[in-house]
């Protein structure tokens, strides 16, 4: 098992992301839910933060809002330098390219593109003038050098979620957020993703935000965040 990586406490020099008082409802009328209410939390560069809770929680909430997916209604949010709270969808997209790596449960591949070129892609897009390579090196370092021109079809799940986190780590991002990155694997599977994605982290010296209800992979991490109701409950760090 992959030990665990070094973790920095939180000081004003290293917290990379500050939330305070996030709040976010979805529905309208009668049927609007609150499904974060004023969220506060800190994470310093380094850390590795899995946010635990039941369905319904607010953990995959909390992570959109974070990694600039979805937009607070209320609050103030600073990431990697950036105020997120003040930018608007484009602002968000530019804030979020080259500083964050994001990690879903469902892959989101596209399917008429080759790994190679599901890797390439978006730093072609960015303005890498060796996408190419950067994928490249990238795939071969989570074990995929010898998949490289197989489309997402050809490949298992376990292969596609590799894809997907050497999709993410390859600009180098600062913050890598994970939402249920081994939810749609059987246990195996899973465990070794789960080894491949924190040694890749910590190779990228990257801050690791993760999603999940497993609570054996919540040990995995440093600190535990435990949300329910839209609330966090406790946060622990370990020793």
């Amino acid at each position: 098992m992959t030990s665990t990586p070094p973790q920095i406490a939180p000081s004003d020099t290293t917290v990379i992301i500050r939330a305070q008082a996030i709040t976010l409802a979805l529905g309208e009328g009668d049927g609007l839910v609150t499904v974060l209410d004023r969220i506060d939390l800190t994470v310093a560069a380094g850390e590795t933060v899995a946010l635990l809770g039941p369905s319904g929680s607010g953990k995959s909430s909390l992570l959109s809002v974070l990694s600039g997916l979805e937009r607070a209604d209320s609050g103030t949010l600073h990431v990697a330098g950036q105020d997120f709270s003040a930018l608007d969808e484009d602002g968000l997209a530019t804030a979020r390219r080259g500083r964050i790596g994001i990690i879903l449960q469902a892959f989101h591949l596209l399917p008429t593109m080759t790994a190679l070129e599901n890797v390439a892609t978006p730093l072609e897009l960015a303005g890498h003038d060796k996408a190419m390579a950067l994928a490249q090196d990238e795939l071969v370092a989570v074990g995929l050098g010898h998949r490289l021109g197989h489309y997402p079809a050809q490949l298992s799940g376990g292969e596609q979620q590799r894809v997907a986190i050497a999709r993410a780590l390859a600009p180098a991002p600062a913050i890598l957020f994970a939402d249920e990155p081994t939810g749609n694997l059987d246990h195996t599977t899973g465990t070794a993703v789960a080894d491949l994605l924190f040694a890749r982290a910590q190779a990228a010296g990257a801050t690791l935000v993760m999603v999940t209800h497993d609570e054996a992979l919540a040990q995995r991490c440093r600190r535990i965040v435990r949300l329910e109701d839209g609330h966090i409950v406790s946060d622990q760090t370990r020793a």
